[in-house]
């Protein structure tokens, strides 16, 4: 199979995800690209209404290509859990989305919190019993969208298990619960230089280098 080649200039991150963008970022700069974010140019986030990883990387890079006549890499990721079913998967970020009760009194909660998502997967695994499969996996998918409508997508994933409680302050989102195979420290525990290495977004910039550059 064939893929287009990416040719080094601008490149639209469509993300407002900070810590995403910042890895991003670091796995492309090699390649003579200059990574700007869709929140650095002020781009809106389009509802996620895709029901898979690839639905909603296609979704968010089509329309920060279209709005920045620019190319644009978006990434879907999130964590399957074997014992769940493969949940919370394409909906691994709303579970850390705290309804509006759910803040302190007079203070209407805004934005994620991680440590109430991680929360949620481990109660549902101690239901389970303590002999529960705590195997899990990090999905990423990329999306890469011209503003002509030419897209390539790249799945890549990294297999774990899950520790409670969370350890570490590095990294982000479900970082703190997920041990990689073969190591016995948690994402957040990782030198992000050794995360970028290992991890599911690691894999799929590895076939996205493979294919387009």
């Amino acid at each position: 199979m064939s893929h287009r080649k990416l040719n080094p200039g601008k490149l639209v991150i469509a993300s407002h995800n900070a810590g995403k963008v910042r890895e991003i970022r670091a796995l492309l700069e090699p390649y003579g690209i200059e990574p700007v974010s869709a929140g650095d140019l002020g781009l809106p986030e389009p509802e996620e209404t895709g029901t898979t990883f690839r639905d909603n990387a296609l979704l968010k890079a089509h329309a920060s290509a279209s709005a920045a006549g620019l190319p644009a890499l978006a990434d879907d990721s999130g964590l399957e859990v074997a014992a769940l079913g493969g949940r919370p998967g394409v909906y691994t970020a709303d579970w850390a989305e705290r309804q509006a009760f759910e803040g302190e009194p007079g203070k209407p909660w805004a934005g994620r919190d991680w440590y109430m998502a991680m929360g949620k997967v481990e109660g549902l695994l101690a239901e389970q019993g303590p002999d529960v499969d705590r195997s899990a996996c990090f999905v990423c998918t990329l999306a890469l969208v011209w503003p002509d409508g030419h897209a390539e997508v790249f799945e890549g994933r990294a297999q774990g298990s899950l520790a409670w409680p969370p350890r570490g302050l590095l990294g982000f989102g479900y970082d703190p619960v997920f041990v990689p195979t073969g190591k016995s420290l948690t994402y957040a525990e990782i030198d992000p230089a050794e995360k970028h290495a290992i991890s599911h977004r690691a894999d799929a910039f590895a076939k996205l280098v493979a294919g387009v550059f």
